[in-house]
């Protein structure tokens, strides 16, 4: 290949094309001419992957770059624009939320996001887990009374006269939005914020210190407290934390666990010689050297993380990338950054235990694709014993609860693949039956939600509804109903009217576990132990438990509800007011006359009307 002989002996990216013009991989290099001649040789001497890559290679492509560090970050940006196949990525990484600061406002919030841009906010991150992420900002505003709300608030510009939220009563906010703190104040509560993200915690500590004894010394005991409670909290924080080194070095540290198709990287967030959190992503691709992967790691995780380190500990990294990366992550930290692989000591140490819990982690990893496995196999059973056309992706099963027809409810639980999908399930009130008729409760939830799904899609198909707002947009491949041949009529009559009467429906009765089937006098009796029955009373099951949750939940409001009209001066406006406060009995109960005032139409009399109610 005549290009091979013109390539320039300088630092640059490289890219290989297959016959379709595809990007199949891009790497960098210190010497261009080297490094992609090195490809060029007897298939004998390359690694399976090189060899499979080569084999649907037809052409490759240079971009000539002033130093490495510059090809380095190049590489970068294009493999996360063009994802080749042969290169190492991070799963989904586009999108793992953060936390962002939004720093560029008077009175900052702190919220949860997906996007990261440059607005003059503050991002912590990635987690890769959504629960993660909710649990960590539950926690900031136990400790940080800090707004939640989405005003748009400028400081010399806030509404005069208007009321706190309920928020300020409880401690969980200064009220900025009604002049209750300025904006100096607030911003240094967003500074202990960001402290805390940050893993300096022990800085935090000294602060907190240092302005609850000036409260104190100047005879502000309330302002003092609330420093007081801060301390508390993040001592206790700081308490379940593990120390891991004997210093008070800041560092990463990274490893790594492998099966034959995927590779789960760990890495441990170490600050001030504690363990503040630790993170795991998974790169799919058979055949990746354990160094492969833990350089891609460092390379795509820095490019995006909020913080960087003086030192990250590795289990293993490429030793000819290591200088460059060191200097682009030092350019980014603004001091120097060490990437170091221990062989000794507390520090190879340190290396092991993250590894024997990525081990940890990847084996939960392949028992959950197991587990997904059984799941679609459950289906495909179903599939065979039900006679359907196709496998049933989506399962969609609907249970009636209620009281002697008082608080009648239903459910709708969905499963995809054989599992729960949790965020997926919907509940009904039903609005025009009286009395127990769970026939007609059932036609008129069916009806309401294939109404629904019409409208959805058709607003989604004219571009004034995205997928993810929509609830009821995807309709399911099988329809299962709690009950016999009565529900099942009521539910194919629904279908049929509307239109939806091609979705295959089904009845599953309790009692001996029997489906019942249109237009089949036998009912269908699945083998006792089989996964397609298993599969069908755990969807049954959820959708009972989640049904009867619902019905107690409306049940116990509307006691609640009857309480209230027996106090004095509470009529219909501020029992409805004190029921969106506090949903339960106990919530009510537990609220100070403070926090019942606080709530919108209640005065100080009601409030202590209320109070003395549950206290005499």
């Amino acid at each position: 290949m005549d290009k091979l002989q013109h390539l320039p002996d300088k630092p640059g990216v490289y890219l290989f094309r297959d016959a379709a013009g595809e990007i199949i991989y891009v790497g960098k290099a210190v010497s261009l001419k080297n490094r992609v001649r090195s490809y060029y040789q007897p298939a004998s001497r390359l690694s399976p992957k090189v060899r499979a890559m080569m084999n649907r290679a037809v052409d490759f492509e240079y971009i000539v770059t002033d130093n490495e560090v510059e090809a380095l970050i190049l590489e970068s940006n294009l493999i996360k624009e063009h994802r080749p196949r042969y290169n190492i990525y991070l799963k989904d990484d586009k999108s793992y939320p953060y936390l962002k600061v939004t720093l560029g406002e008077d009175f900052p919030r702190v919220h949860v996001t997906r996007r990261v841009v440059r607005d003059g906010s503050r991002y912590f991150g990635p987690y890769t887990s959504a629960g993660a992420v909710h649990e960590t900002l539950d926690l900031l505003r136990r400790i940080f009374p800090f707004r939640t709300c989405k005003q748009k608030l400028a400081a010399g510009k806030l509404p005069a006269g208007r009321r706190p939220c309920l928020n300020y009563y409880i401690g969980r906010c200064l009220a900025p939005c009604s002049g209750q703190v300025g904006r100096e104040e607030y911003r240094s509560i967003i500074n202990r914020v960001c402290l805390f993200l940050e893993g300096r915690q022990d800085d935090l500590v000294k602060e907190l210190t240092r302005r609850m004894n000036e409260a104190a010394e100047k005879l502000e005991f309330e302002r003092a407290a609330r420093f007081r409670d801060q301390l508390m909290a993040v001592r206790q924080v700081l308490e379940n934390q593990k120390v891991l080194s004997t210093g008070r070095e800041d560092r990463d540290v990274v490893a790594l666990a492998q099966t034959e198709d995927l590779s789960l990287v760990m890495i441990f967030f170490v600050r001030g010689g504690k363990l503040i959190g630790r993170d795991q992503f998974l790169v799919p691709g058979a055949g990746n050297a354990p160094e492969e992967v833990l350089t891609a790691f460092v390379k795509q995780y820095y490019s995006r993380a909020d913080f960087i380190p003086g030192e990250v500990l590795l289990a293993g990294i490429e030793p000819q990338e290591r200088p460059a990366i060191e200097e682009w992550l030092s350019s980014l930290r603004g001091s120097r950054v060490r990437l170091v692989v221990p062989r000794r000591g507390e520090k190879k140490q340190l290396v092991e235990l993250v590894a024997k819990n990525a081990h940890l982690a990847l084996q939960e990893v392949e028992q959950e694709r197991e587990s997904r496995g059984q799941g679609e196999d459950a289906c495909a059973e179903l599939a065979r014993e039900l006679g359907l056309e196709k496998v049933p992706r989506r399962i969609e099963c609907y249970d009636i609860s209620n009281t002697q027809g008082e608080e009648s409810v239903a459910s709708m639980v969905v499963f995809e693949e054989g599992r729960p999908a949790t965020d997926q399930y919907r509940r009904f009130k039903i609005r025009t039956v009286t009395g127990p008729n769970d026939y007609a409760s059932l036609k008129e939830v069916l009806a309401r939600r294939f109404n629904r799904a019409r409208e959805e899609q058709e607003l989604i198909r004219t571009g004034q509804l995205s997928t993810r707002q929509a609830g009821f947009h995807r309709l399911p491949d099988l329809l299962i109903v709690d009950g016999g041949r009565g529900q099942l009529s009521a539910a194919r009559e629904v279908m049929k009217e509307l239109g939806f009467g091609c979705i295959p429906a089904f009845g599953l009765a309790k009692e001996e576990e029997l489906l019942f089937a249109e237009g089949r006098t036998e009912p269908i009796r699945l083998p006792r132990d089989s996964r397609a029955l298993h599969l069908l009373q755990h969807l049954r099951d959820e959708a009972h438990r989640f049904a009867l949750n619902y019905h107690r939940q409306l049940r116990n409001r509307r006691s609640l509800k009857s309480l209230l009209d027996e106090i004095e001066g509470i009529g219909p406006v501020r029992r409805r007011a004190l029921l969106r406060a506090f949903p339960s009995l106990e919530d009510m109960a537990r609220a100070t006359v403070e926090e019942l005032a606080a709530v919108p139409g209640m005065n100080r009399s009601a409030a202590r009307a209320v109070y003395r109610f549950f206290h005499g």
